[in-house]
């Protein structure tokens, strides 16, 4: 494993079968009773005593009671289970910030730092062994294990073992487990039919072939496979106030003069999460007048926010606020910025042009001025969004803005044209010629069908043909068939001439005309 690939360093806190454990303590049940949690109906947890009995998760509820007559059946409350856990996190964070809750029964921390305090990754566990048993609630947390490995993924495997893993040793340690310790149910059955029972294996399939088949959560549940666990820790910090208020004596109305005023609060602001190791990426910026009259925002950014970022905001929400038409009628009193979501500081790498990320800051920051002076939606972004033809899946969002609409393109579309998609849009698409074998125009009828299988193409109506060596298609789709004013039936269809050039053409039912979508390179 390279440098650059080597997970971190990290001790998981692991408490077995946490939701039966929280669910048994509010009911008032002995740890030998066996127990189930269930969840829509279907068992998500079991008891040790009940799992002896054939109880295990994914079982209807009926199915379980069934096996295990005395079964005790209770419905999970996950709020509850996070309210429980909290004094282990805090147990945990005393002996060292920065604690990744996975989910509740589930905490780890990098040890790197606390072994050189304590001396060593055994003292880091006999502290947080110690901090745990003094946290009180006994009946919840008398069965915890703490494990250490390379990786979140490596170390909560190694502390279902209590295990520490010797530093470069998590993809040994991982290649013996069954698939099914990936967090990937789905995945890990697909696996096991496919003969791939151990992580081992499982890791030794070519990565390129594996996010092929089974897409990115496959290859990155590969590389846990593998130990290649490197993704950046989403920390759990102790508790800080990083709200501000910034209070303007005597009360301004002039964007530049707040902003000046601002400035070394929004330093502040943003100086106080970098010293626990937090960067924002957005925020809400609030504005109130005298009058009580007030603006509200949130402002993400695609990287993190630096003071420059957020005085460069305020300027906007205040420019468009205070000189528009509905405008407030008093000068601004105070200014308050509340972080809404931050990340731990460097998980953002902003060189899209290498080094250290400046030349990028640059870019970023030219952009938002042309938005400063030419209006919000004047520098747009493009992005994939859903729709069946290749320009009902093209999007333009003003630069900055949070793509809302990404998701649809992964939503199913009946008719969707197949990949590859064209390289080249014709936007609006042109009249062009596509001719049979005698040179009469191919028509696709109403079930979608060509009585008349194209042989030629003119790339643009009237001008001279060519001839084609392969087609595919049609694929017809009826739009918005319920509204008769926009309904449109259309059937796409992929071109090959002769010369090698590959084209998407679209015929237009309604108008019986053949157009040209897009050209492949």
């Amino acid at each position: 494993m390279s440098d650059l690939e080597q997970a971190p360093r990290m001790a998981a806190i692991w408490c077995p079968d946490w939701p039966v454990t929280a669910a048994r303590v509010r009911a008032g049940l002995p740890a030998s009773e066996p127990v189930a949690v269930v969840t829509a109906n279907r068992v998500v947890a079991c008891s040790y005593s009940a799992r002896q009995q054939g109880v295990k998760r994914g079982l209807r509820r009926r199915e379980a009671q069934g096996r295990c007559p005395d079964l005790t059946v209770l419905a999970r409350d996950e709020t509850a289970e996070a309210r429980a856990f909290e004094p282990i996190v805090g147990a945990v964070e005393s002996v060292a910030p920065g604690v990744e809750v996975g989910r509740p029964g589930l905490a780890a921390i990098g040890v790197m730092g606390p072994s050189r305090y304590f001396g060593g990754e055994t003292a880091v566990l006999h502290a947080l062994s110690r901090a745990v048993a003094e946290c009180g609630e006994a009946e919840y947390f008398s069965d915890i294990l703490i494990g250490v490995a390379d990786g979140a993924f490596a170390a909560e495997q190694a502390a279902r073992r209590a295990s520490i893993v010797p530093a470069g040793g998590s993809a040994e340690f991982l290649a013996k487990l069954p698939v099914e310790s990936l967090d990937e149910p789905e995945l890990a059955d697909l696996l096991k039919r496919l003969g791939i029972r151990t992580l081992g294996a499982f890791a030794a399939l070519p990565a390129a072939d594996v996010h092929a088949r089974f897409g990115p959560a496959g290859a990155w549940a590969h590389r846990q496979a593998g130990g290649l666990d490197a993704r950046p820790i989403a920390s759990r910090r102790p508790p800080a106030e990083f709200e501000i208020d910034i209070v303007l004596e005597p009360p301004l109305e002039r964007v530049d003069a707040i902003a000046f005023s601002a400035r070394s609060a929004i330093e502040r602001f943003v100086g106080g999460m970098a010293e626990h190791g937090l960067a924002c990426v957005c925020f809400e910026l609030i504005a109130l007048t005298d009058r009580g009259e007030e603006s509200v925002r949130r402002w993400r950014h695609t990287s993190v926010l630096t003071p420059l970022d957020v005085i460069d905001r305020l300027r906007w929400q205040l420019e468009g606020w205070l000189s528009g038409p509905t405008g407030p009628t008093g000068p601004v009193t105070m200014v308050r910025l509340t972080p809404v979501e931050t990340v731990p500081t460097g998980v953002h790498q902003r060189a899209l042009w290498g080094g250290d990320g400046s030349v990028d800051e640059r870019a970023h920051r030219a952009l938002a001025r042309v938005q400063t002076l030419l209006g919000h939606g004047s520098v747009l972004t493009p992005m994939v969004g859903g729709g069946r033809g290749p320009a009902q899946r093209s999007r333009l969002i003003p630069w900055g803005d949070e793509p809302g609409s990404a998701g649809l393109a992964d939503q199913p579309w009946p008719g969707r044209l197949p990949s590859p998609a064209p390289s080249v849009l014709v936007e609006p698409p042109r009249p062009v010629d596509v001719l049979d074998a005698t040179g009469r125009m191919v028509v696709v009828t109403d079930r979608g069908s060509m009585p008349r299988p194209p042989a030629r193409f003119a790339p643009a109506s009237g001008s001279a043909t060519l001839q084609l060596a392969a087609w595919a298609g049609p694929w017809p789709t009826d739009e918005r068939w319920w509204d008769p004013a926009s309904a449109r039936r259309l059937a796409r269809m992929q071109l090959v001439t002769t010369a090698g050039r590959a084209y998407l053409v679209c015929f237009d039912a309604a108008c019986q005309l053949w157009l040209l979508e897009g050209i492949y390179d």
